[in-house]
């Protein structure tokens, strides 16, 4: 491994954000369930624990994030309104924070989103401005892709944006899952996170070094956009152009500026697991726990259900990022694999 990027801010920094963080959301993100199977520590090997985020407000652990940047805005800004770019979590997680403080929301999404996250989106008020094509093609008509989209009407209007990843309130705010999950069962000795654009595990190994300063950070990511594995190796920002996965909350392209060095410091390694394997692990949670999980929100778990890694004898922490996904399109998922 090439030497590591520029050092990460001062980790005391980080973690009184995240401990700020942590007291904002009392009583306003929900305390999610850990959830165990003796099935799945027979399966694996392990002892298993579920942080399921599935059952956050908004069905994803984006709430998080989104309230911890949107609710320390300025009165101003927050009058203004604020706008965010995401395939779908993101997306509605905005939309319904800036519902709850009473603040307009644009959100750009790509037309091949979800239409379960695009309703949802709308229906928790947002306006939605579409970009690409219905096929995954991913920028405008007139080649700006989402950020810059998002960009642009943000100076235009006078809004604020809320990245999905790559802003300091938002990654204390996604560590807070984890902060939770450690606190309730104890110490760990390795713990899995899906890897998208990296705010969530950026968070969770700021969260571990905390509470359980032995444990292994591990990020998991679909094959097909393995631009964090990668940057492992080389100590540089991968890209991966357009990753076509069933983990469209992992279809970013890159990690950001600012998870990124963080990863590199706290993460002790990154990994892939395919789209079948996805598939499998969520029929596990679907038919074995009665739990409904989005193929990225089961990027940790496929891991282990797959045997990409073999942590036997392990007490191991799994994050369930996320459960918003369209039955029928799950449905033929299940039925077909």
């Amino acid at each position: 491994m090439s030497a590591p990027p520029a050092a990460a801010a001062d980790l005391g920094e980080w973690t009184a954000r995240l401990l700020a963080a942590r007291a904002g959301l009392a009583g306003v993100a929900h305390r999610t369930l850990v959830a165990t199977s003796q099935t799945l520590d027979e399966r694996t090997g392990a002892r298993v624990f579920l942080k399921c985020e599935n059952l956050q407000r908004g069905g994803a652990f984006k709430f998080r994030g989104a309230w911890n940047a949107i609710s320390r805005l300025p009165e101003e800004l927050k009058r203004r309104g604020v706008i965010a770019y995401s395939s779908g979590n993101h997306a509605q997680a905005v939309a319904l924070v800036a519902r709850r403080l009473g603040i307009p929301a644009v959100i750009v999404m790509p037309r091949w989103a979800s239409p379960l996250k695009l309703a949802a989106t709308r229906g928790y008020g947002a306006e939605v401005v579409l970009y690409g094509a219905a096929d995954g093609a991913a920028a405008s008509a007139s080649g700006e892709d989402r950020a810059a989209i998002a960009s642009r009407l943000a100076r235009e209007r006078g809004l604020t944006l809320i990245p999905p990843f790559d802003h300091a309130d938002i990654i204390a705010g996604q560590g807070t899952a984890a902060f939770e999950l450690i606190e309730e069962v104890g110490t760990l000795d390795a713990l899995l996170v899906p890897v998208g654009g990296g705010g969530l595990i950026s968070g969770s190994a700021l969260a571990a070094r905390h509470l359980a300063p032995g444990c292994r950070v591990i990020g998991v990511e679909p094959a097909a956009g393995d631009d964090g594995a990668r940057s492992m190796k080389s100590g540089t920002i991968e890209r991966v152009h357009d990753p076509r996965t069933i983990a469209d909350g992992a279809r970013t392209e890159a990690l950001g500026e600012i998870t990124f060095p963080l990863i590199h410091r706290l993460v002790s390694a990154i990994v892939t697991v395919s789209d079948s394997a996805l598939i499998d692990a969520m029929r596990f949670v679907w038919e074995r726990m009665k739990l409904i999980a989005e193929p990225t929100g089961v990027l940790g778990l496929a891991a282990l259900t797959s045997g990409t890694l073999k942590l036997e004898g392990q007490r191991v922490g799994v994050i369930l990022s996320g459960g918003n996904v369209d039955p029928a399109q799950a449905a033929g998922w299940l039925a077909n694999g």
